[in-house]
């Protein structure tokens, strides 16, 4: 364990914005996993930075680690109505993540938020909380749903077991309650084969900006090159929902083949800041992956170790 001036070394280049953003996100994933009070308190500190996937990723993390005492960070951030939505969707979701109950009433509130990303995850938080309520882990143990084998604090549980076109069938119904189609995504990305990706991969065209963000989230964690087109055209859409077009980058980073390469090096330029930043910050984490010289131990290869 790190000692408290260690761990301030690994703060103070998180909060510091003249730092590169590639060795800021690696303090922020060494903070996740040290985890404890002064930990979130670095983290709770650099929500004031201008970088939109930095706060995006602070939010994630604070919501991995599951750590009752980030509660209130993430509820100012959430009601701070000049954080952008893709940081007070993440912060409603790191709390829904957290899986405290006292979150309740204040996630009912903001799902009737104005901003359509906010109140959708609000809603999906509350349902998963109430799902936690009625006791819906130990459902899940009775097997009749594949594991989650990456180990990650989902928004949804996964549908019970099914076969990929059933699963495909719930995924893309526009008519089904959002969570019910989450759990179909989850269940899809646990069965990992090249079928499940390419189905997940037909979500990317779904009226939702929030759930084909969420697409591309669980595309990175599978990791399969069968997700690639589907991936590097929603990458390309210049007319996509920023917050949908940086996950696709990250998703491409993570499978990290050469054709991947290529189009996140095309868009490092790109005119969208979190666009632009995503395409770096996954360049960067597969420069280290395949290196001695760092681990990205969590990461934007979304392995949820």
């Amino acid at each position: 364990m790190a000692d408290v001036e260690q761990l301030a070394a690994v703060g103070r280049v998180l909060v510091d914005p003249g730092v590169d953003l590639t060795r800021r996100f690696r303090a922020l994933f060494t903070l996740r996993n040290l985890g404890g009070a002064e930990a979130i308190d670095w983290i709770g500190q650099a929500f004031s930075d201008d970088s939109a996937l930095l706060k995006h990723e602070l939010a994630y993390c604070l919501g991995q680690m599951q750590d009752r005492r980030a509660i209130p960070t993430l509820t100012r951030v959430l009601r701070d109505e000049k954080q952008e939505p893709m940081v007070r969707h993440e912060a409603g979701e790191a709390l829904g993540a957290i899986g405290d109950l006292s979150v309740l009433d204040l996630l009912k509130e903001f799902s009737q938020d104005p901003v359509v990303e906010v109140a959708e995850t609000c809603e999906l938080a509350v349902r998963r909380l109430e799902w936690l309520q009625s006791g819906g882990e130990k459902q899940l143990e009775d097997g009749s749903a594949d594991q989650n084998p990456y180990c990650s604090v989902d928004p949804a549980p996964p549908a019970p077991r099914k076969s990929v076109p059933e699963l495909r069938c719930s995924l893309l119904d526009e008519s089904l309650p959002l969570f019910e189609r989450y759990r179909a995504m989850f269940a899809l990305r646990n069965l990992g084969s090249a079928e499940a990706a390419v189905a997940l991969g037909d979500g990317l065209q779904c009226s939702s900006a929030l759930f084909r963000h969420e697409i591309g989230y669980v595309l990175g964690q599978m990791q399969h090159p069968a997700a690639i087109p589907a991936l590097r055209a929603a990458l390309q859409r210049s007319e996509e929902n920023p917050m949908v077009r940086h996950e696709a980058a990250e998703a491409l980073g993570s499978i990290g083949q050469k054709e991947c390469l290529d189009v996140l090096q095309q868009y490092r330029g790109d005119e969208e800041r979190i666009v632009k930043e995503s395409c770096d910050v996954a360049l960067d984490m597969l420069e280290y992956e395949n290196s001695e010289q760092f681990q990205y131990a969590d990461g934007l290869v979304r392995l949820k170790a």
